[in-house]
């Protein structure tokens, strides 16, 4: 199969391999995630019970608390945190929590991420160059 590649915008640079993990609800990683485990702990929650760890987690935004960005940290600083994430747009909590922690983040693909991948496909996300780069699917 041939890697197909989407571009979208850059919000924290880097480059970061891994396997998708999509949710269709927004993600407070303030109540939501669990920074020591990197589990999503909500019973409410799409991916209630899964493990964010090395995952290229797409989500179609954050919500809630600016602390956020600090358990983005959290979960960077005990290895638990996502390779990479992928949101339709972006907001500042998440914005500000991938940048300090150095997890590269992507916002407006041209095309519909929910579209376009599944739970499970292997995808790069290089977002010094601003494209994502779908490798098996």
């Amino acid at each position: 199969m041939v890697a197909i590649k989407i571009k979208c915008r850059t919000i924290a640079r880097g480059v970061a391999e891994g396997e998708v993990l999509l949710s269709a609800d927004a993600l407070s990683f303030l109540g939501n995630v669990d920074p020591k485990t990197g589990i999503v702990v909500d019973p409410s929650h799409a991916i209630e019970g899964k493990c964010i760890k090395d995952k290229v987690l797409v989500f179609p935004h954050g919500k809630g608390s600016t602390v956020g960005s600090y358990v983005i940290y959290q979960l960077k600083k005990n290895n638990v945190a996502p390779a990479a994430m992928i949101n339709i747009d972006s907001e500042p909590i998440v914005a500000v929590g991938a940048i300090i922690s150095g997890i590269p983040l992507v916002d407006r693909l041209e095309e519909d991420p929910y579209a376009v991948l599944s739970d499970g496909d292997h995808v790069k996300v290089d977002s010094s160059k601003g494209y994502i780069e779908i490798l098996d699917k």
